[in-house]
């Protein structure tokens, strides 16, 4: 890496705060398809079959190149899963497709050292492939700890040998939930410890003068994913290290919770231009993850090209972020912008709320607010709420002819709030000089909408300032998130702990609702997803006119579950199934989460296998890991509680453990 990249980056972990950039890394030679340097952030997925069924593999292999993978990565958890590789291979070849195979180890050094010498690139995990998992807390002294980093150059270098020899790449793959004992001792659970359990590997490596490296930081926990790729950018640069980065969330689930959680963490990092290659985890057969991924990231192709056009000098505004940066934000650990508590509802330590657009819907029936999460009965003559009950609707000028429940807050246009005669729950909308020159304001809640630029105004430095004002802050620009967040850095900087909504507008053209609704999963899980997941915002407002408002209300509660803002729903921790797996996951995740949804605040792993759990599922309450042909094991934490038994009654006695807790729940 060049001195001058060196200098511009030390002591931050991407480019630019305000522009997208794109972090330029090291290119890596993986086949005919490099990756990294100015290649386009390559997409990859990996295959679910027996690595010894060779035709499924192949005939699987194909349904994701053709899905759009340009890497295919395949489970090898022996050596004899290792040589078959070189079958598969042929195979594929034969048939015309030459894409890069990946080798995914584990716990067997002997099988990388074959499948290095088959395959484009080995994935490898320094949780364990050299130490061990046995969650024992173990005090290292100094030379006890430098004895066991001899112990793993020994057990790693031959690997590292055998890769240069056969021009091998390789991915050191660290995964939150398996860091070594020897790790956790000295670092604990921490994104510091998932970023040094990958130096010693990396610069293992080095000393060897092997450089075809890959690293990934994956957690089932975005926050803690993106922490952790952040940490490692900054430590990379700080030795003068540039390699490529694998983003993914492991363990994400499916359907729109998987798209949800792995767009927060991979979005996240996307924005600030981090990833070289994507795989997006999910519960579903491979093929249906490359398109989620390739919709993440042709994003960033259009904005890379849109950016070129309206290129400014950046380093000025770099150097004055960065500093605004260190001096307000800590961007490797989670904390909440401090704000005051606006009449006892938003800001402050409440939850951050939710509003959604209604100013279209048909406000002569109750029923509208269905789908806002409000469930009216017409014979009783009431409304039910749920956990996924919105705080805000916005009607603008539209006035409804039916009584709303008393916790839901109506929004107006200043002009029609005025108007009302009963303003009982109901709050006006200003723009900036609206806001200004109104005399007429509640005592209550005044939302102001604003744009980032506004803040440098005239206008800006003459608000009234009160607890009642609560900001919407809105952007149109190309990097809207970067744009919003410089907004969040001036009001620190500032001093002013006024609360924020933060509202993101989209339109979509496609016709299919299926793609729409992905799309707005995805860019919205981004956007507001990046700027959740540093403490950002009191509140999310997701305009997106054409999408249905129960689509709206579920992105945005999904957002907020997934950045650990605001829990409202039982969180599944669901590995997206490989050669290993024990039992079919898909319909286990099914059944699983059909019994136990309503358990709102429990975080459940559903592991197919005992590579993935314990550790994968580390972060959950609760977890169920397949074990043996038609065996399970039951985890209480990190402890197994009870192992081995039947698949057929694991779910009845997985409950069992849940009421014994007294975690359980009636569903309603």
């Amino acid at each position: 890496m060049d001195a001058g990249a060196v200098k511009m980056l030390q002591g931050r972990y991407c480019n630019s705060l305000t522009e997208y950039s794109r972090f330029v890394t090291r290119e890596v030679h993986i086949g005919d398809v490099p990756m990294g340097g100015n290649n386009p952030i390559r997409i990859q997925s990996m295959t679910t079959t027996d690595t010894m069924d060779t035709i499924g593999t192949v005939e699987q292999s194909i349904r994701m190149i053709k899905a759009g993978c340009e890497y295919v990565r395949i489970t090898a958890p022996s050596i004899k899963e290792a040589q078959n590789l070189a079958e598969i291979k042929k195979q594929l070849r034969a048939r015309g497709y030459t894409t890069p195979l990946v080798a995914d180890i584990h716990f067997t050094p002997n099988a990388a050292e074959v499948a290095a010498r088959i395959v484009e690139k080995v994935r490898v995990n320094p949780g364990n492939y050299a130490d061990k998992k046995k969650f024992d807390q173990i005090d290292y002294t100094d030379a006890e700890y430098q004895a066991e980093l001899e112990r793993i150059y020994q057990k790693f270098s031959p690997l590292v040998k055998v890769c240069k020899e056969y021009g091998a790449a390789m991915r050191i793959g660290t995964n939150h939930g398996s860091l070594s004992d020897r790790i956790m001792s000295r670092y604990g659970d921490t994104p510091q410890g998932m970023v040094e359990s990958a130096m010693e590997f990396m610069r293992i490596c080095e000393m060897l003068n092997y450089y075809e490296l890959v690293i990934s930081m994956k957690s089932s926990n975005p926050q803690v994913m993106v922490q952790a790729y952040r940490l490692l950018v900054e430590t990379m640069v700080a030795e003068g290290m540039n390699y490529p980065l694998h983003l993914g969330v492991t363990e994400a689930g499916d359907g729109e919770d998987g798209r949800i959680k792995s767009a927060v963490g991979i979005g996240t990092l996307l924005e600030d231009g981090l990833g070289d290659t994507v795989r997006v985890s999910l519960t579903e057969e491979p093929e249906a993850e490359a398109p989620v991924a390739i919709a993440l990231v042709e994003r960033y192709t259009k904005r890379k090209a849109e950016s070129k056009k309206q290129k400014v000098n950046d380093d000025e505004k770099l150097s004055a972020f960065g500093l605004q940066l260190s001096a307000h934000h800590n961007p490797y650990a989670y904390k909440k912008r401090d704000t005051y508590e606006a009449n006892a509802f938003i800001g402050g330590h409440m939850v951050p709320r939710v509003v959604v657009d209604l100013s279209h819907a048909n406000l002569k029936d109750p029923a509208v607010l269905n789908d806002a999460g409000y469930i009216y009965s017409p014979l009783l003559d009431k409304y039910q709420m749920g956990e996924q009950s919105v705080d805000f609707v916005y009607l603008a000028d539209a006035l409804p002819s039916f009584t709303f429940p008393g916790n839901l807050k109506q929004l107006y246009n200043y002009p029609t709030w005025q108007k009302l005669a009963d303003k009982t729950n109901c709050h006006p909308v200003f723009g900036l000089q609206e806001y200004i020159e109104a005399e007429d304001k509640t005592s209550a809640l005044n939302l102001v909408r604003i744009k980032s630029s506004d803040i440098e105004s005239d206008e800006f430095g003459s608000i009234p300032l009160d607890k009642s004002l609560v900001f919407v802050l809105e952007t149109d620009e190309l990097h809207g998130m970067a744009d919003q967040r410089t907004f969040f850095f001036k009001m620190e900087e500032l001093g002013l702990e006024v609360p924020v909504i933060i509202k993101r507008a989209y339109e979509f053209q496609s016709q299919d609702s299926g793609l729409k609704t992905q799309d707005l999963q995805l860019y919205a899980s981004t956007d507001l997803g990046a700027l959740l997941i540093d403490g950002f915002g009191d509140g999310i407002w997701i305009d997106a006119p054409g999408i249905e408002t129960k689509v709206i209300t579920s992105t945005a509660f999904g957002i907020l579950q997934a950045t650990r803002s605001r829990i409202s729903k039982t969180e599944y921790i669901s590995c997206p199934s490989c050669g290993r797996t024990l039992f079919d996951l898909m319909i286990t995740t099914q059944m699983i989460r059909s019994r136990t949804s309503h358990l709102k605040g429990l975080k459940i792993g559903i592991m197919g296998c005992i590579v993935n759990g314990p550790g994968e599922m580390a972060d959950a309450d609760y977890g169920y890991v397949g074990s043996g042909t038609d065996k399970v094991t039951l985890y209480r934490g990190k402890e197994a509680v009870k192992k081995n038994i039947s698949s057929a009654n694991a779910l009845d006695e997985l409950i069992g453990i849940i009421k014994e807790d007294g975690n359980w729940l009636e569903p309603a």
